[in-house]
């Protein structure tokens, strides 16, 4: 395929080129010749057809040389600038057929800054993003997996007791097996909130929202929650942000996961600090929480589908890493924007509206 395109771009562009200003010189040559000879027979009667013919044998002879010499020169030159800008372009036909495979870990040399580095950043920025996104689709099956799979051997091990009789049918027994079936219809429920927040964007029934409205009867919800960990709530909202856009109960969707994250990862008397503000880009809303900190390399991917800081916590603890994901699916459909940031004083974790 390189010497096919490489010849192809040489012949195509340097050959008619030489050939068109060889032609054009060479009749120029010869009509000015000509024209001169005619000249010097009117001016002095003379018939110089010898002398003239010779001058045009002399000039045509320089001019094929020269041409030729030219010529080759122009192709090497053109072969050397060509291949340097197909080199890229050669690399990402070669490693898009590894990707293709499933090899996601080769990248392109960028060489230049130029259009064909620019392709070359573009491809491995898009080489990252697919590997990425095969990790997490990867990670996501485990943890599909691994949530159906503990509440399922449970069942099966307690109604395969139950049907050989060797665990008496007790209203402990049932109920322990119907905690293990809500498992499973929340697990359920979570999907197909998801499923529901991809297609957000194509249902929105938008209208003027007070926003300190929503996030106080959300947090009315969950008093007794916060009550029950002893956690303190601050409120920091600025008058001139009360005022959104937004279809009302996808936002309170999106409000009720960030309060129950922050419910769930603030430490026992902790503090919760729910804040809002105007800016240049909509109304940003930040809830805060003190004492987890999540690790820098964590952050990018908090709102990924399944991802969780801590893949040995069960369900139980903190649940199966959907929240956040359906956050981010809901802001977006809005034409918004979510994000996070943690340190040593907690875990900040935000979105905006535009407006």
């Amino acid at each position: 395929m390189r010497q096919r395109l490489l010849w192809k771009l040489l012949i195509g562009h340097i050959v008619p080129i030489f050939a068109i200003f060889s032609l054009v010189v060479w009749q120029a040559v010869d009509q000015q010749s000509a024209e001169y000879y005619g000249e010097l027979v009117e001016r002095f009667h003379v018939a110089p057809v010898d002398a003239h013919a010779r001058f045009l044998e002399a000039i045509h002879h320089h001019m094929f040389w020269g041409v030729f010499v030219a010529l080759i020169f122009s192709l090497l030159f053109t072969y050397l600038l060509t291949s340097w800008v197909l080199r890229p372009l050669l690399q990402i036909t070669a490693i898009t057929k590894k990707v293709a495979d499933g090899n996601y870990s080769e990248r392109v040399n960028v060489l230049s800054r130029y259009e064909g580095g620019q392709l070359a950043d573009a491809f491995n920025h898009m080489a990252d993003n697919l590997e990425m996104v095969e990790r997490l689709r990867k990670n996501m099956v485990a943890d599909i997996s691994h949530e159906l799979r503990t509440p399922l051997t449970n069942l099966r091990g307690y109604l395969e007791g139950l049907s050989d009789s060797v665990i008496e049918p007790t209203r402990e027994t049932f109920q322990m097996l119907e905690q293990e079936v809500l498992r499973l219809v929340n697990l359920v429920e979570d999907l197909q909130q998801l499923a529901r927040a991809d297609a957000a964007k194509a249902f929105l029934d938008c209208q003027d929202l007070s926003l300190h409205e929503l996030l106080r009867q959300i947090m009315e919800l969950y008093r007794p929650n916060f009550h029950e960990k002893e956690l303190e709530v601050q409120w920091q909202l600025d008058l001139d942000s009360e005022l959104v856009t937004a279809d009302r109960d996808k936002l309170l969707q999106a409000i009720r996961n960030l309060v129950d994250n922050a419910w769930k990862y603030t430490p026992q008397r902790g503090t919760v600090t729910i804040s809002t503000q105007r800016t240049a880009d909509g109304v940003k809303t930040i809830f805060s929480n003190s004492g987890t900190v999540v690790a820098e390399k964590d952050i990018p991917f908090l709102f990924e589908r399944f991802f969780r800081t801590d893949r040995s916590r069960s369900r139980d603890v903190g649940g199966a890493g959907i929240g956040l994901s359906i956050v981010k699916e809901l802001i977006e459909a809005h034409g918004g924007t979510v994000g996070a940031e943690s340190g040593e004083n907690g875990t900040r974790v935000w979105f905006v509206l535009p407006g």
